[in-house]
């Protein structure tokens, strides 16, 4: 990331230092009306194009902890090859470990959607589940998939030990590629926990709710992949072939 850039970026967080940036930006997630302001502003800056981590070079420049957790972070193409490498069974369920700002989730998303017209694609097919120990990480790790309109279940654990200080559901609640994703702290149960294998270490995230009970496509699901009549019709008049 050049100068010019991180100096929007410190910019549109406010903040004057990229040390203020984890902090900064849980306090802008938990604002539903600022964040979206600010996931705008990114969008403009890097022009609109989400297909890869924008934050590998800031964080791992500002604030990987290499001494400690060995912090570093995965290269772009190699990203994309793993999530290529991918075998064709595949029920829509991602799981990353040690995600850190989620690079390679990312790179994972990017070969999901792409597989589908834009007129039919749903957020909803796919669920993104990542795991990160990192307080400094985390907050990059929830920004890069609510902007990105992502279903997601992000776990702020350790991954051996299983010990956790809290868990995050983000929604796409209108099912919507081209709407943010909402926050949800998930509540700190034993079911809960089960859930995750995780156990509670420590209650640190207060309570948050913002998805407005269950959304309608979670009630009346679209079949993944379902392609519609309407990209049918523009596939035929452009020529390309449908693949049932």
């Amino acid at each position: 990331m050049s100068g010019n850039i991180t100096e929007q970026v410190n910019g549109i967080l406010g903040i004057n230092d990229s040390y203020e940036a984890p902090t900064k930006i849980m306090e802008i997630l938990h604002d539903k009306e600022r964040r979206e302001s600010v996931f705008k502003k990114f969008l403009e800056i890097f022009d609109y194009d989400v297909s890869y981590d924008w934050f590998t070079d800031y964080f791992q420049d500002e604030h990987a902890d290499r001494k400690k957790k060995k912090q570093d972070f995965t290269p772009r193409s190699v990203n994309t090859l793993i999530t290529e490498l991918t075998g064709e069974e595949y029920d829509g369920s991602h799981y990353e470990p040690c995600a850190g700002t989620g690079g390679m989730t990312i790179a994972a998303w990017q070969r999901d959607r792409i597989k589908h017209s834009p007129f039919d694609y749903k957020p909803s097919w796919y669920v993104y589940t990542c795991e990160e120990l990192s307080d400094r990480a985390l907050p990059f790790l929830l920004f890069n998939v609510m902007i990105r309109g992502m279903n997601a279940i992000v776990v702020h654990c350790d991954v051996l030990s299983r010990k956790s200080y809290g868990a995050f559901f983000v929604q796409n609640d209108y099912d919507d590629h081209l709407q943010f994703s909402s926050l949800n702290v998930m509540p700190y149960t034993d079911e809960v926990a089960n859930h995750l294998a995780v156990t509670w270490e420590e209650e640190r995230y207060e309570a948050l709710v913002e998805t407005p009970g269950i959304p309608h496509h979670v009630l009346y699901p679209t079949p993944r992949g379902e392609i519609s009549d309407f990209t049918k019709v523009v596939y035929e008049l452009v020529g390309v072939e449908v693949m049932e």
